[in-house]
């Protein structure tokens, strides 16, 4: 009986595994109503005399206060007018994680990990980037030491698809080695900033809530 328990814990941490991924695919742009939101601060002004109107999340229109581009403002708006449960904040928390999964996954040539958190022309560039390492018998090793800065810069309605690109700024150690473990490309230890400019998609028409990574471009 007792050698049966290692078997369990296996299936059991497996299936953690599972669901945390899960959640991470589904996290961009979603709020459940029960996160803690920052308090605002106190201010005094006319709008305490105004009556909230029904069926309307003033904390909602709060993740928009701080967005200055009025193209960009408008683009969450109409976003958020297809997907009411479009929350900027935890879209960009979410892009953030999904941007550590993807660059990982690819540096390990996951491409299971790679398949669900890609859009097909992006999958297939990465897949065949992937294939073409291994064939030359290379390996790429790559650490993401800082996030400097994750934000949005652009946003819009394509039909029903929703759009949004996120400016990642990082710092990160990249270095591909060869069959036998020699560096090829990148130094072990030397930090780069690298500027990744990256959009997400997601069919609001769908009940499926994930976003995936539509484009991917990386700025000089």
């Amino acid at each position: 009986m007792s050698n049966g328990f290692p078997f369990i814990d296996i299936i059991f941490f497996a299936a953690v595994a599972l669901f945390i991924a899960v959640r991470l695919r589904s996290v961009l742009g979603r709020r459940t109503g029960h996160e803690q939101r920052p308090t605002p601060p106190v201010a005094t002004s006319d709008r305490d005399n105004v009556v909230k109107l029904p069926g309307r999340d003033e904390a909602a229109d709060a993740d928009f206060d701080d967005v200055t581009n009025p193209e960009l403002r408008s683009g969450l708006a109409a976003i958020r007018e297809h997907d009411p449960d479009f929350d900027l904040d935890f879209f960009l928390g979410g892009a953030r994680g999904a941007f550590e999964m993807i660059v990982g996954a690819f540096a390990r040539g996951d491409t299971d990990t790679l398949r669900p958190l890609l859009a097909d022309e992006v999958y297939a560039g990465f897949a065949n980037a992937i294939e073409q390492r291994t064939a030359d018998g290379e390996t790429l090793e790559t650490d993401i030491a800082n996030f400097k800065l994750v934000e949005a810069t652009e946003a819009r309605m394509q039909g029903a698809r929703a759009l949004v690109t996120v400016r990642f700024v990082t710092e990160q150690t990249n270095v591909t080695r060869d069959a036998s473990g020699n560096v090829v490309d990148g130094d072990p230890h030397s930090l780069s900033e690298i500027v990744d400019v990256w959009t997400f998609a997601r069919d609001t028409t769908f009940a499926d809530p994930n976003w995936v990574l539509a484009s991917t471009s990386v700025d000089a």
